[in-house]
């Protein structure tokens, strides 16, 4: 017979589990700024940042097979809502409730594999301060916060990182001093990688942005640091 005990102990072990299979993965910062949102990131092959609908976008961290699905739930669900209701309808909490639920499932279903993965989706509104960024944690929990986000594999980087990007104040900045910004926090994190993790020519920078416009065209896209 199981005991409560059993059950946390069956929990814990499957959250050492997933957290040692995060370790390997590198951070993802996201920060609201006077034209759009800015999502930043390196890679080495496939892409951490995606479009979800016109005006959301996703990042990812982990297992590539499960980050994908991740993208396809939240992906599939846009444009349904959308097509079935209205674009009004497909906002950033909805597509978070929709993808949160299976990833919770997954976690506390023993009898399954769960999601290595943790993702971050970014709405972009009218103004910074009006920007919501939502991280999703890999047993299906989630918050909701505004200004910036991220994800990270471990606590000493996220405890940097908001210790970093809250003192930073980039609302106002230009994409150049922003990029330049995150980039500079980037690389301060992995310098602190126990691991001793290195920028190599194996890593690719990637940044997206979701632009702060009115015109109903689509608000994402990839660009270089060389466009600043």
């Amino acid at each position: 017979m199981n005991t409560p005990f059993d059950w946390q102990e069956a929990v814990g072990h499957r959250a050492s589990f997933i957290e040692s299979r995060l370790a390997l993965g590198t951070p993802v910062l996201a920060v609201s700024i006077d034209a759009g949102i800015v999502l930043f990131t390196y890679k080495r092959q496939a892409r951490k940042l995606f479009e979800v609908y016109d005006h959301l976008a996703m990042a990812g961290i982990g297992q590539q097979s499960d980050i994908e699905m991740i993208r396809m739930a939240a992906l599939d669900f846009a444009h349904h809502e959308g097509y079935q209701r209205s674009e009004r309808d497909v906002t950033i909490q909805r597509v978070v409730n929709a993808v949160a639920q299976p990833i919770k499932r997954a976690f506390a279903d023993f009898s399954s594999a769960p999601f290595v993965a943790l993702s971050l989706f970014a709405e972009v509104s009218d103004a910074p301060g009006t920007d919501k960024f939502v991280m999703v944690d890999y047993d299906g929990d989630y918050h909701a916060r505004t200004g910036f986000a991220y994800l990270a594999a471990g606590q000493v980087a996220g405890n940097l990182i908001e210790e970093r990007l809250g003192k930073a104040h980039l609302a106002t900045a230009g994409y150049d001093t922003a990029i330049d910004e995150l980039e500079s926090i980037w690389r301060e994190i992995i310098a602190i990688d126990p691991g001793g993790r290195e920028i190599t020519e194996e890593f690719t920078q990637e940044i997206a942005v979701l632009e702060r416009t009115s015109e109903p065209v689509s608000r994402f896209r990839y660009v270089s640091r060389s466009e600043f």
